[in-house]
């Protein structure tokens, strides 16, 4: 109470030109501000309630019409019908996959960039890391199915070892994934590793650590908020992600792929709404764990 007090009172010592000044202010941040909320408050959440809305109308087995009565058969078919659940633990086993390996292809990558390089060669590490950016993402799943494909590059070069290509299939999609999604991993955990005062390693190296105890008790516990920020991006991208699927998963099916077909050639727009809800919710619970934890506090 004190301190607001102070500040009232410092306040009220703000000449009358200053305080209109300082009100200005304020309606030219609120003016600025205003059309980035409307576009988030009535295109971005409209949309997703939208979503939410048609999730729970039906369609008409006979027409295909959508009904718009209000029910909950299209989530009873998700939880009731087999290849369903199956299909939504095989996209979040997926999505988590590859945030892990990201993680542990990512973390070595920044380190180095962030504390070991030069500043010429930091340069040219990052702009190596957003290059991949650059290309069309097509192009990229495509030169995948290239490599991955029987006599591609792989196959070539593991046929002399007794070993070959993984072929289509979730093993390819996972591969494929994680390179795609690799830079939103490297960059935040990059950004935050920079950040980290070279000052704590030589304090750790003169109360007696190793690199390796160094690592594990100072590094990795001050990366932590940057590597759930990368993992957000990668675990969220892998969970709507359906044309990487298409072109290197063979048969495998994610989510994405069952919201696509469904919206596509089955003309079922009310399920695909309920079943494209799912990542939603998984993000959503994500979140909330993540912020349980902390880690989101520290970024």
């Amino acid at each position: 109470m004190n301190l607001l007090r102070r500040l009232g009172r410092g306040i009220g010592a703000i000449p009358r030109s200053g305080r209109r000044l300082l009100r200005r202010s304020g309606a030219r941040v609120g003016l600025l501000l205003l059309p980035p909320m409307l576009w988030l408050g009535l295109v971005y959440l409209g949309a997703l309630a939208a979503l939410f809305v048609t999730s729970l109308w039906g369609q008409n087995s006979f027409t295909g019409n959508i009904e718009r009565v209000w029910t909950l058969d299209n989530f009873r078919d998700l939880l009731t019908i087999e290849v369903y659940r199956t299909i939504t633990l095989r996209t979040l086993g997926i999505a988590a996959l590859v945030t892990i390996v990201d993680a542990v292809l990512a973390f070595p990558i920044a380190l180095y960039m962030a504390k070991v390089a030069s500043p010429r060669l930091q340069r040219l590490m990052v702009i190596a890391v957003l290059m991949p950016l650059w290309a069309s993402y097509l192009v990229k799943a495509y030169a995948w199915r290239g490599l991955l494909a029987q006599n591609g590059l792989i196959d070539s070069i593991a046929s002399p070892f007794g070993l070959g290509t993984p072929g289509y299939g979730l093993l390819a999609t996972t591969i494929t994934l994680a390179y795609l999604w690799l830079p939103f991993m490297i960059l935040p955990i990059y950004a935050g590793l920079e950040r980290l005062p070279n000052s704590l390693f030589e304090a750790s190296a003169d109360l007696g650590a190793g690199s390796g105890m160094t690592l594990r008790r100072v590094v990795l516990p001050m990366a932590f908020p940057a590597v759930v920020a990368g993992s957000i991006f990668t675990f969220s991208l892998s969970l709507g992600d359906y044309i990487a699927v298409r072109i290197v998963g063979g048969t495998g099916q994610l989510l994405g792929n069952v919201v696509y077909d469904n919206q596509g050639a089955a003309n079922n727009l009310p399920f695909a709404a309920a079943v494209a809800t799912i990542p939603v919710v998984v993000m959503l619970v994500y979140l909330a764990a993540v912020r349980r934890t902390g880690a989101l506090d520290s970024l």
